[in-house]
């Protein structure tokens, strides 16, 4: 027996490549500071724990509807509805195990061979792995530094063709951290409005942005119809092990979607979407104080990493990464992860791990504790310097 050919092009994520190569040297005795993983250092919300404990108590441990719990799907139709400027309908929501379900599903529900998806790069690893799976052709747009990593408009207007049927947006983004400007999202919404193709708006990172709020592309005139929105609860919520997302579908999509669930993962645990309801209808301070501290380490690491020689890093409009151009130092960007990693006891990702244009970069989640940040850049500034 052998794998089939659809699994040769299936990618993992570098992130947890790299935090097992971590806890070896860990398991040597070695300190080892992690900015390699995406999740947020902050505990899930007390009450929303609490609301998840509740609902086992309360035998919420059954089935559950394929689509998702009904009062959950309510209260994210109003949660979009409020935040994206427009109205959306339960009936338009299906949850799922976290987002990544969302991804595949529409990529399988959309794509074959012959059809084009265009996807950012560098950008999450899980686009280009799913598309190549479904047998359709991946298009990498490039995000370009000068432009706060926005995407290149010229190159996205010439890579569009009458096979391109999905873009991926995602914004606060990453692995960059950057946002894609509002003047950018208009001017994608133009070359993609009257083409027969979606657009599939990761914007899982939604509620963490420090300076301009991101536009969803699905708000302008003409896109609800074209647009899949993904989001869900493990950033904004710190509700990583949990497992819980979701997406809004044109409603022709929503059927389909579903029945990609029900043959897959028959639904989402029901408990986990009762404490879900808690932490969209409960307090938001836990939020905001988040996206707070995420703010003040941000302005910490940019400026660290402006002082190492050979660094030279744009500031984050959002989410939780920097992404320095690591170009100055001669090193390439697997090497030089490496080395620090071996040599300075930080981990942190190659920006080529994120796709060929994340070749130059580095990658480090400033999810981790401030004073551990202040180390980490101690630590790289140390080791540059010779």
């Amino acid at each position: 027996m052998k794998l089939s050919s659809r699994m040769q092009n299936v990618r993992g994520e570098g992130a947890f490549e790299v935090l097992v190569r971590a806890r070896a040297l860990e398991a040597q005795g070695r300190d080892v500071i992690h900015m390699e993983i995406g999740e947020p250092d902050f505990p899930t919300p007390p009450h929303v724990v609490e609301a998840g404990k509740a609902a086992l108590d309360a035998g919420f441990t059954r089935y559950g509807p394929t689509q998702g719990d009904p009062e959950l799907r309510a209260a994210i139709a109003a949660e979009l509805t409020r935040t994206r400027g427009i109205d959306f309908d339960e009936k338009q929501v299906v949850v799922t195990p976290g987002a990544k379900p969302i991804l595949f599903y529409s990529m399988l529900a959309l794509l074959e061979p012959g059809d084009e998806a265009l996807y950012p790069n560098p950008g999450f690893p899980i686009y280009e792995s799913m598309i190549h799976y479904t047998g359709a052709t991946p298009v990498a747009m490039p995000l370009v530094e000068e432009r706060g990593f926005s995407i290149d408009l010229n190159a996205l207007e010439d890579k569009l063709t009458d096979r391109s049927k999905l873009l991926i947006l995602c914004s606060p983004q990453n692995p960059t951290g950057g946002s894609i400007p509002a003047e950018d999202i208009a001017a994608i919404a133009d070359l993609v409005r009257d083409r027969d193709m979606l657009v599939l708006a990761d914007e899982i990172y939604s509620q963490i942005w420090f300076d301009d709020k991101p536009v969803s592309i699905a708000s302008l005139p003409g896109m609800a119809e074209k647009t899949i929105l993904l989001d869900g609860f493990s950033k904004a919520y710190r509700m990583t092990g949990w497992r819980i997302g979701y997406g809004a579908f044109p409603q022709w999509l929503v059927d389909p979607i579903c029945l990609l669930m029900v043959n897959s993962a028959s639904h989402t645990a029901s408990f986990t979407q009762r404490a879900a309801i808690a932490a969209l209808e409960g307090p938001q301070d836990s939020v905001r104080e988040m996206v707070a501290e995420f703010k003040r380490r941000r302005d910490l690491i940019v400026e660290g990493f402006n002082r190492i020689p050979g660094f030279r890093c744009a500031t984050p409009g959002g989410a939780f990464y920097a992404f320095p151009n690591i170009e100055g130092t001669g090193f390439e960007s697997k090497t030089l992860a490496e080395k620090i990693l071996q040599e300075a006891g930080v981990a942190c990702l190659a920006g080529d791990s994120f796709g060929r244009y994340g070749a130059g970069y580095l990658r480090f989640s400033y999810a981790t504790a401030y004073e551990k940040i202040v180390e980490a850049l101690e630590r790289i500034d140390k080791l540059m310097r010779g």
